[in-house]
């Protein structure tokens, strides 16, 4: 699937936003690599030449399960970087480029982390000039009288200048039509792209309905996202992978009993679920329920001693109470 694609489609219900953060970063200079130019584009899944500062970019995206679109993006967008740096040096035009963005997808498909990468990015290319990411939701822009929405929007829209500007749940903005305050932030937000031209970076993420409905919301909106992107589900068997790699950070593994039964639940959820299953959120749900559930049996089972470290690293399949909330 194109990882860029315009926007279209109708609305679904409207979904509750939820709270997020602000993440800092501080600014590298831009440098220019000297690899030798490839024959042919290749996909992200092959070997890529190890240029300059993406080497440390490609590390973490290749810790990332799956998104093999978001992986050859980003390095298009890298290389677009290091070319017009290269045209620059040798007299020729470069052009002005426009990276807001689009990010659809479901919950848990990595929006968010891909977002924090993309400001390392241009933290480390010098395209802005502070590379931080403040990440917002409505209820961060949106005001409870006349007048207060554009002035807490624009107060951030001036706190993100010289990074990103990362609204989850875009879309919330337009749930309350025409009289809704949501509205004079998208307004607001129109016009600062158009005031900070390429001062600051702006990514919309949320729901693929739901942001396409979103676009068509205000005219100025769509032409101005250049870069959409869809952020699909996992398969299961990526689910698989992100259960174990996320097990394994905390020095947990899973018995096979386990995993067949992990598989098994995770096929069922996500028929059930249909567009609101949320993916690695919901697979490190398990994981920590889990956890917890494997801490209540060891004290059980083990009142006059102590378990050994394997048996303290094991998660069984009577740890898994996937029938339970």
């Amino acid at each position: 699937m194109d990882g860029r694609m315009l926007a279209s489609g109708q609305s679904n219900a409207a979904r509750p936003s939820r709270q997020i953060s602000v993440i800092l970063r501080n600014q590298e200079p831009p440098t220019i690599s000297q690899a030798a130019a490839e024959p042919a584009a290749q996909p992200f899944g092959k070997t890529l030449p190890q240029h300059g500062h993406f080497a440390e970019i490609q590390k973490e995206l290749e810790q990332l399960i799956g998104l093999d679109n978001i992986k050859e993006l980003m390095f298009e967008i890298y290389a677009l970087l290091q070319v017009s740096q290269m045209r620059n040096e040798a007299g020729l035009q470069t052009g002005t480029q426009v990276y807001h963005m689009v990010f659809k997808g479901n919950p848990g498909t990595g929006k968010t982390t891909v977002a924090r990468i993309v400001a390392k990015l241009f933290q480390q290319m010098g395209v802005l000039s502070k590379g931080h990411l403040i990440e917002v939701e409505r209820a961060d822009l949106v005001g409870e009288y006349i007048g207060h929405t554009a002035h807490k929007t624009r107060d951030l829209v001036k706190k993100a200048l010289g990074g990103i500007l990362f609204i989850d749940e875009a879309y919330s903005l337009a749930r309350g039509g025409e009289k809704d305050f949501g509205k004079e932030a998208i307004d607001t937000l129109v016009k600062a792209m158009e005031d900070y031209k390429n001062q600051f970076v702006l990514i919309l993420a949320g729901y693929n309905d739901e942001m396409d409905f979103f676009l068509q919301t205000n005219p100025g909106l769509p032409s101005r996202f250049p870069i959409q992107v869809d952020f699909p589900d996992y398969s299961i068997d990526q689910l698989i992978q992100i259960a174990e790699s996320m097990a394994k950070e905390r020095d947990y593994m899973f018995m096979p009993q386990a995993i067949a039964k992990l598989k098994q639940h995770l096929q069922q959820e996500k028929t059930d679920s249909l567009h609101s299953f949320s993916n690695g959120r919901y697979v490190r749900n398990v994981i920590e329920k889990s956890i917890r559930n494997q801490a209540v049996r060891l004290l059980h089972q083990y009142q006059q001693s102590s378990p050994g470290k394997l048996e303290l690293m094991t998660l069984k399949i009577e740890d898994l109470r996937l029938d339970q909330s």
